[in-house]
């Protein structure tokens, strides 16, 4: 009997060691493998970009400003962020460089925030600006009717410096170039904006699976 225990223990602690459970250790949070029966990649495995490197935000002093076309222009604190009703959902990031990872995102949703600044009736376009000078632009349909969302979580820890933090926009069905990172500023018009790479000549709408630079 004692053999039998032992040969369990064993097997145990090689299943700990083999990282084949669902969860691995990240610092103090514990970093998803997979959810709801999806495999989630790794962040450090991962791909990324940024046009200057990681970004460093202190959480104490990083306010996100939404202005434009708002009733209400309003500056948002991160614990106030973190405090409206999450989403979570699994989202494929495609770059147009042929990488891509599977990650499960949460965040607030775009239109939690909006609802409490409000929309004049003719804005058409949100653009975000991250902190780093990058920024992008979405039709505000594509916006509202997906329930795009703002994440601060990523595989069920607090989104890395390296991966947004505080804030990445999660734009599923775009290429990579359309989920800024970084966000501390949006603003709503009623006029087209291309972006960094979109003034560069890669395509404004950036679908995935269309063409990635202009026509």
């Amino acid at each position: 009997m004692k053999r039998i225990w032992f040969i369990l223990l064993y097997l145990f602690v090689l299943i700990l060691i083999s990282g084949c459970l669902s969860k691995q250790n990240l610092g103090n949070e514990t970093e998803a493998a997979e959810y709801m029966g999806i495999k989630l990649t790794p962040i450090s495995e991962q791909g990324n970009n940024a046009i200057k490197g990681t970004q460093f935000i202190d959480k104490d002093a990083y306010r996100l400003k939404i202005e434009g076309m708002v009733e209400r222009p309003a500056n948002f604190t991160y614990n106030q962020i973190t405090t409206y009703t999450p989403v979570s959902k699994v989202v494929n990031l495609n770059c147009v460089e042929g990488w891509g990872f599977t990650a499960k995102w949460t965040g607030v949703t775009l239109k939690t925030l909006l609802d409490i600044t409000g929309i004049k009736e003719n804005a058409t376009n949100v653009i975000f600006y991250s902190t780093d000078g990058y920024s992008t632009s979405h039709h505000l349909d594509y916006l509202i009717d997906n329930n795009i969302m703002l994440a601060y979580r990523i595989n069920d820890i607090t989104l890395p410096p390296d991966r947004g933090f505080p804030l990445q926009l999660v734009a599923e069905g775009k290429y990579g170039y359309k989920w800024a990172k970084w966000i501390d500023h949006i603003e709503l018009v009623n006029s087209s904006y291309k972006g960094y790479w979109e003034s560069r000549g890669y395509n404004n709408k950036g679908d995935f699976g269309g063409p990635p630079y202009e026509q």
